[in-house]
C-alpha cells in the first residue's frame, strides 16, 4: 500500500525533522534536495526509505551533526577531504563544489573523501557538475553489501558510480550500484513481504537465496552472503565484471583518500564511508559546444535505433529520471506505508506532530520493516 504526498509535503516534513536534529536551515535543505530528488527520479530505495537509516545513524552517533569538513590534501587538480563522520550530503556537496572550482580553473580535478556517511544517490553530485556545464563523476563505497566472485561474504559495498554529461533535449545521466540491486531494493522487498528474484542475493553458505529478511540480517551481523555483484555470481554472465566495477570505484573512494575499505566500514559505532567525485570541462577536449551538440546526435540516434520487436521505446540514461520528476512534480509521490510508520516514528521522537506532516494514517496496515 502506497500513500501519496506532494513535494513540498516531503520537503516540509523533511526540513524540519532535520532542523530539529539539530541542522541548520541550509543543511536541512541541501540534505533534503539530495533526498527527494531520488523520489522524483523514480528511485524509491534511496529517497524517503532511506529517513529511519539517518535517524539511526545520529541516534547511534555514526553520524555526527556539527561535523566540518576538512580539507587535509590539495593539488590545483586534486583535494582529499576528511568528513570528520558528518553527514555524508554536506560533506559530498562541499567536495563536488570544489572538483568543480578546480575542474573551471585547471580543466578537471578529483576530489576523494573519507570518514563520511550514507550520501544518497551519486547521480545528485554528479548532475551538479552536469547543471554548470561540465561533466560530473561520482561514485561512492558503503558498508560491505557485495560477495566478490565465487566467494560467500560480503566484501565490497554497493559502490556505485554515477555519470552526468550535458546534451540536448536533455542531459545524459547514468547511476548505477555495482551490484545486481542496492541495499534499499532489498529493504524494499522486505517490507512489502515479497521474495527476492531469483539471482540477487546469496545466503551465509554462498547459496542463492530470496528471503530478504535473512539477508539483510546477515548483512548487518557480519554473517556472510549478501548481494551479488552485476551480472550474477558467477563468471558466465559476467560476474566478475560487476567485481571488478565496485573495485574501481573503491580506488577512487576509500584507497585515494586513505579511508576505510568497505568491509571496515560501519565496525565498532563507526560509519566511515568514503567517496570520490570528478569534474571535467569539455573544454579540454576542443569546441564544448560541438562536442555537446555531437552526443547529442548520438544519443538521438540511439533513440531512434531499430526496436525490438513489440517494444514501443528505446531510452537513453536519464531520460525515464525526467518524465519520472515531471510526473511526480505534478501528481505526487507514492510512500509505501510501511515508511510512513517509519516516519511517524521520526515524528515521536522528535516531538512532531505527525498528523500535521503525514495525514491521519491506519497503521494497522503497515508491517514495520524488521531490519529497522
Amino acid at each position: 500500500m502506497y500513500i501519496r504526498y506532494t513535494y513540498d509535503q516531503l520537503k516540509r516534513f523533511c526540513c524540519d525533522a532535520f532542523l530539529k536534529f539539530g541542522f541548520t536551515s541550509d543543511e536541512a535543505e541541501k540534505i533534503t534536495d539530495v533526498l527527494l530528488l531520488s523520489d522524483v527520479y523514480g528511485i524509491e530505495s534511496h529517497g524517503m526509505q532511506r529517513l529511519v537509516r539517518y535517524h539511526k545513524g545520529i541516534e547511534k552517533g555514526l553520524i555526527h551533526v556539527d561535523a566540518k569538513p576538512e580539507v587535509i590534501f590539495e593539488t590545483p587538480v586534486s583535494a582529499v577531504i576528511d568528513g570528520h563522520d558528518g553527514m555524508g550530503q554536506l560533506i559530498s556537496i562541499d567536495a563536488m563544489n570544489l572538483a568543480i572550482e578546480k575542474a573551471k580553473k585547471s580543466g578537471m580535478a578529483v576530489v576523494s573523501v573519507k570518514n563520511s556517511n550514507h550520501f544518497g544517490i551519486a547521480g545528485y553530485y554528479a548532475k551538479m557538475a552536469c547543471d554548470q556545464g561540465l561533466i560530473g563523476f561520482a561514485m561512492t563505497n558503503s558498508e560491505a553489501i557485495m560477495v566478490p566472485t565465487y566467494a560467500r561474504k560480503a566484501m565490497l559495498g554497493s559502490n556505485p558510480i554515477a555519470i552526468s554529461m550535458p546534451a540536448e533535449p536533455y542531459p545524459f545521466f547514468f547511476d548505477s550500484s555495482t551490484t545486481v540491486v542496492t541495499r534499499g531494493k532489498l529493504e524494499i522487498y522486505n517490507k512489502l513481504s515479497k521474495p527476492l528474484p531469483e539471482g540477487w542475493a546469496l545466503d551465509e553458505n554462498g547459496k542463492p537465496c530470496s528471503d530478504a529478511d535473512r539477508v539483510l540480517k546477515n548483512i548487518v551481523g557480519k554473517n556472510g552472503g549478501g548481494i551479488v555483484p552485476l551480472g550474477g555470481d558467477t563468471e558466465q554472465l559476467g560476474g566478475h565484471k560487476g567485481y571488478g566495477y565496485g573495485m574501481l570505484c573503491e580506488i577512487f573512494c576509500s584507497i585515494f583518500s586513505g579511508g576505510l575499505t568497505s568491509n571496515h566500514t560501519h565496525i565498532n559505532g563507526k560509519g566511515g564511508t568514503c567517496h570520490g567525485f570528478m569534474a571535467i570541462d569539455p573544454k579540454v577536449f576542443g569546441d564544448a559546444k560541438a562536442l555537446k551538440e555531437r552526443f547529442s546526435v548520438f544519443l538521438q540516434e540511439l533513440r531512434d535505433a531499430p526496436k525490438a520487436e513489440g517494444a514501443e521505446r528505446i531510452y537513453t540514461h536519464g531520460e525515464k529520471e525526467i518524465l519520472a520528476y515531471a510526473d511526480r512534480m505534478e501528481n505526487g509521490i507514492d510512500v509505501n506505508i510501511n515508511t510512513v510508520a517509519e516516519m511517524k516514528d521520526l515524528c515521536d521522537y522528535l516531538g512532531l506532530d505527525s498528523v500535521e506532516y503525514l495525514g491521519e494514517v491506519d497503521f494497522s496496515l503497515a508491517k514495520q520493516s524488521s531490519y529497522k
